[in-house]
């Protein structure tokens, strides 16, 4: 556990290993000071009649604690970031004994030039009471220099938890404008790990690099099974760290899934960080994510991972108050951390309902307009949304890299002979596809499981070819999406090889970037969509021609024929149109669809 700075002189050992439990407090990413641990700073504070400070990081992670005298207390340079000119990513929180909560000049000049997230001070008075807090934080820069702005002097218990970390995350975007761009953040050096085979680690650079790492070395050992406690054993882990030293890697990115204890002993050994694909998969997801729905399935899933992968680090000063209740050890960090987790799974997945209340409210609506849905699918990358924008000539994001968009996408498109359909743009697939993944993705996953044709889209240029569309069937196959007429296309055929692949034999070959093969795809998703139409022929009275109308707008009409009791009408229509007209007009429309 790290130690106590500052002035300890004539401080009780008891009472510095007391202090020190504030290390392992619970503190969530959405809470700049939990009030607990405020009002046990003021009694320590108190009680020591000295400033005490905290710096605390945007994860909730206590960095450093100090002891000072009464006015003042030794701040340290802490930064989680390379860039000198950015902010820190960590808060000060220190208290003022027996003053006021306001900050002092002093305090105003270390927020500046220590470039921190925040400066609070916490007024204690004589008993060791919270008498009030405030913050500062950064805004824009005046001749080069972030101007910081203070907060009224607020009751401990009106303190905006989630309000002042929103400030934050304003004054890191504010702090930026008029800046070099030269002197924004460094991208991660990333130093990668796998033991299954190097067109793994191919795929592996390429996540690290769609998420804003550089990849500076690869090292790569073949095994069968991957070590039980460092995932390439004690030997190979001892080089590992010797090549992140050497390469300045400030991460290691492991090519499959670890437990918590093989990062805990990867990170012991190494003193790097270390990440495996699947919190890199996720961290990629929080990236790219902008709905509110993606964002909180993305939490969700992330959530879901880090549950099953917390180690404990002993004792949490949790119980700080005196009296009946509340005396013992408390709980442990490892108990706190899961009882949070299964309480902010819970509120997502609340969240989660409602939102997959309102898509479910949507796809009836969608049926009861009888439009059909055509959803793209395919591994990560292969032009989906390229293809999309092409067919649509909508403006979805694109890029060259995997996960470039996540948040499913539809347009209506016009068939050539009348009538339109639904094209869906569907998150893309990959190997190793995480499990939380597809489970907090459901929702919008079952835009494939229920549309009702498939366009499985696949990168012709990828060496990766078969063993990619394999990986999307497993996936089609995990979401039961397997009864629906199926489009097997190959894209960006303007830069691959001429050669058949005997799977795909039967394949359309399209360019979504030229537009080559595209007439020829328009053509099967009619044809398909058209094999699920039947023919009806029904006799619409005269006082009742608006029927042909909605006819006209649901099917195909092939002819009229004008009799004298009303008009002979044969239509081509789906099953789902079939049946809202057959709802609505009984008499005309005669039951069940032939």
């Amino acid at each position: 556990m790290p130690d106590i700075h500052g002035n300890l002189d004539g401080v009780r050992n008891s009472i510095i290993q007391e202090l020190k439990t504030f290390y392992d407090y619970p503190i969530d990413r959405d809470e700049y000071l939990p009030l607990e641990l405020a009002k046990a700073l003021g009694r320590y504070s108190c009680a020591l009649n000295r400033e005490i400070s905290l710096y605390i990081s945007r994860d909730g992670e206590v960095l450093d604690i100090a002891v000072g005298d009464t006015g003042s207390v030794p701040l340290s340079d802490i930064r989680l970031r390379r860039s000198n000119r950015r902010l820190s990513r960590v808060r000060c929180v220190h208290t003022h004994p027996r003053g006021s909560a306001e900050l002092s000049d002093v305090d105003i000049t270390a927020l500046k030039s220590l470039w921190l997230d925040s400066m609070c001070a916490l007024g204690v008075d004589t008993e060791g009471n919270i008498t009030g807090v405030q913050a500062a934080f950064l805004h824009e820069r005046v001749n080069g220099e972030p101007q910081p702005v203070c907060t009224p002097i607020l009751s401990l218990r009106r303190l905006p938890q989630q309000g002042w970390m929103d400030e934050i995350a304003l004054s890191d975007q504010r702090v930026l404008e008029g800046e070099d761009k030269q002197e924004t953040d460094a991208p991660e050096r990333a130093l990668l790990v796998g033991i299954e085979s190097q067109e793994s680690l191919d795929e592996l650079e390429a996540l690290a690099e769609s998420a804003g790492a550089v990849v500076v070395s690869r090292s790569f050992q073949r095994k069968t099974r991957p070590d039980t406690a460092t995932y390439i054993g004690s030997g190979k882990a001892d080089e590992l760290a010797l090549d992140a030293q050497a390469m300045e890697a400030d991460i290691i990115i492991v090519d499959d899934e670890l437990t918590g204890a093989q990062i805990h002993n990867l990170e012991d050994i190494t003193r790097v960080k270390v990440v495996d694909r699947t919190t890199l998969i996720l961290d990629i997801f929080a990236q790219r994510a902008r709905t509110a729905e993606g964002r909180l399935q993305v939490a969700l899933a992330q959530l879901k991972y880090q549950s099953g992968r917390l180690i404990g680090q002993g004792l949490v000063l949790s119980r700080l108050a005196g009296g009946i209740g509340t005396r013992g050890p408390g709980e442990s960090k490892l108990e706190i951390d899961r009882r949070r987790i299964r309480e902010r799974i819970t509120q997502l997945r609340r969240e989660l309902s409602e939102l997959e209340n309102q898509r479910a409210l949507r796809r009836k609506a969608r049926e009861r307009s009888a439009i059909p849905v055509v959803a793209l699918v395919g591994y990560t990358n292969t032009g989906k949304s390229t293809l999309l924008n092409k067919m649509t000539g909508a403006d979805v994001y694109t890029q060259d890299r995997l996960f470039a968009t996540l948040d499913a996408v539809s347009r209506n498109v016009q068939l050539p002979d009348g009538g339109e359909y639904l094209l869906v743009d569907t998150v893309g697939f990959i190997r190793k596809l995480p499990t939380e993944l597809v489970e907090a993705f459901h929702s919008t996953l079952e835009e494939a499981a229920l549309a009702d044709v498939l366009v499985i889209v696949s990168d012709a240029s990828s060496p990766d070819l078969l063993a990619q569309h394999a990986v999307v069937e497993d996936v089609l196959q995990t979401l039961e999406a397997t009864t629906q007429p199926r489009i097997d296309v190959l894209n960006k055929c303007d830069k691959a090889p001429a050669e058949d692949f005997e799977p795909l034999r039967r394949a359309i070959r399209i360019s979504a970037k030229t537009g080559e093969g595209l007439d020829r795809l328009s053509d099967a998703i009619a044809k398909a969509l058209r094999s699920r139409e039947c023919k009806v022929s029904v006799l619409v009275p005269f006082d009742q021609y608006a029927v042909i109308g909605e006819m006209r707008q649901l099917g195909r009409v092939l002819s009229e024929e004008y009799l004298e009791n009303g008009t002979q009408v044969t239509v081509m229509l789906e099953p789902a149109a079939f049946g809202r007209l057959a709802s609505r007009y009984p008499a005309i429309m005669g039951g069940d669809a032939p």
